[in-house]
């Protein structure tokens, strides 16, 4: 569906938390289920987004994090212990095995057995970049957080390292979802190896809720960590992940010969898209990289749900904007209807405060 020649491009944590917050946007479904690389695919639509990192960011982000990496990871082991595991023996030193292998699958399999090794070792063990695999809606996702800790009772901590600073010990609330949900679904993939390694009849291993997020403090380049609890937002992912239509159901509806590879004929690759559906919203514009175009779709379809999620559900079934109006103008809709009512009663309240202001005003000179 990708186009032939055209690479999968590897779904990430960070498309997964977004796709878990929309989850009935079956474009999306598809088209991360596919590996079809979003950016390339707007900008071959004509609606490029600006979606994504700079290079600049991505490079101080680099930088920070090896310093923080850095003598085996010294440093960000004594901010694990001191936030999350201060009743254990402090890190004097930890076991960092080598995670490499051939390919996504046999990273992760590396991944799982440097987890039993440590497990069954005691002590500090630091998994650098590991490699983790999920489920979602029938395609295997591979994902790999900054840093996974095993500590010496055996339990594992998800690392967060992100370059934008703490400031005072906090940082900005946004910014510090948006990594907790990123975390969660680290949170989830381990769960799944922990389960596994469960099944030869040992205790299966502990996954800490409570994650470590490591940032610049202040305005240096020095570590802080603060620990943040992803319980919430680890049972939301995991509901909305497992609401997700399986991707064959969707692809089955699909025309025959639907592709999405950028370098088809701007008629033809709009068609393929638009056989998709989409649920726009505008909190996609901080999270997908089609969500210009899906914007500019909505837009033309009058749908209401390019005002805002909370504002679609009060609605009901108006689903376009023309019908609110008309309903709100009393040309349609049932006037026992609550929420056709209560259209009709803030329109009566407009109309009455404009009257009254125009009353107000006086004539000028």
């Amino acid at each position: 569906m990708r186009g032939p020649d055209v690479p999968a491009k590897a779904l990430d944590a960070r498309a997964l938390a977004a796709l878990a917050a929309n989850p009935g946007c079956r474009r999306r479904a598809v088209l991360d289920g596919a590996g079809v690389d979003k950016a390339a695919l707007a900008s071959a639509l004509g609606a490029p987004s600006g979606f994504g990192q700079s290079q600049f960011a991505l490079t101080r982000g680099n930088a920070f994090e090896a310093r923080v990496k850095a003598d085996g990871g010294a440093e960000l082991l004594r901010l694990v212990h001191s936030r999350l595991d201060a009743g254990a023996e402090p890190p004097a030193g930890a076991a960092v095995p080598d995670l490499s292998a051939p390919g996504p699958e046999g990273r992760t399999a590396r991944t799982a057995l440097a987890l039993r090794e440590a497990v069954a070792a005691g002590g500090w063990t630091l998994l650098d970049h590991p490699m983790l695999a999920l489920d979602v809606a029938g395609s295997l996702a591979f994902l790999e957080p900054d840093a996974v800790v095993v500590h010496p009772d055996g339990s594992w901590t998800v690392v967060e390292i992100k370059s934008f600073p703490m400031l005072d010990g906090s940082a900005d609330p946004a910014k510090v979802g948006a990594a907790a949900r990123q975390a969660a679904v680290y949170v989830l993939a381990l769960e799944e190896v922990a389960a596994r390694l469960g099944q030869d009849g040992t205790p299966a291993p502990r996954v800490r809720h409570r994650v470590l997020l490591v940032c610049p403090k202040d305005f240096s380049n020095l570590a802080t960590g603060s620990a943040v609890d992803v319980r919430k937002q680890r049972a939301v992912t995991a509901r909305q992940l497992a609401r997700l239509t399986r991707i064959e159901e969707i692809t089955d509806a699909l025309p025959e010969g639907t592709c999405f590879a950028p370098d088809r004929p701007a008629e033809e690759l709009t068609a393929a898209v638009e056989a998709v559906p989409a649920t726009y919203a505008p909190e996609c514009l901080s999270a997908c990289e089609l969500a210009f175009h899906c914007r500019e779709r909505s837009r033309a379809a009058d749908a209401v749900t390019r005002l805002g999620r909370p504002l679609r559900a009060e609605l009901g079934g108006l689903t376009t904007v023309a019908d609110v109006l008309a309903a709100a103008r009393g040309q349609s809709g049932d006037p026992d209807d609550p929420t056709v009512a209560a259209l009709r009663r803030a329109a009566a309240l407009r109309a009455e405060a404009l009257a009254t202001a125009g009353r107000e005003v006086a004539p000028c000179p």
